[in-house]
């Protein structure tokens, strides 16, 4: 039996890949409700930006395909 462990991401890494998004302009953040005190952030992806997004889904499917056909010759 394969053990397989899950990647696990931490609050900060996905802070800092926003960070990076924003400030690259691919996303934009805005505040809505406050829970707890404290307002919320949330973020979208700027309509200029949707096609630079779909480019980088249609890049991922690329990839994963490519990943796949190299484990499942590696599983013969």
């Amino acid at each position: 039996m394969i053990h397989r462990e899950k990647y696990v991401i931490i609050v900060t890494t996905l802070y800092s890949a926003f960070n990076r998004l924003l400030k690259n302009e691919y996303i934009e953040s805005f505040y809505k409700d406050v829970t707890y005190g404290r307002k919320r952030t949330y973020y979208r992806i700027k309509e200029k930006e949707n096609k630079y997004f779909q480019d980088k889904c249609l890049e991922w499917q690329i990839t994963k395909e490519v990943i796949n056909r190299f484990i499942k010759e590696g599983e013969i």
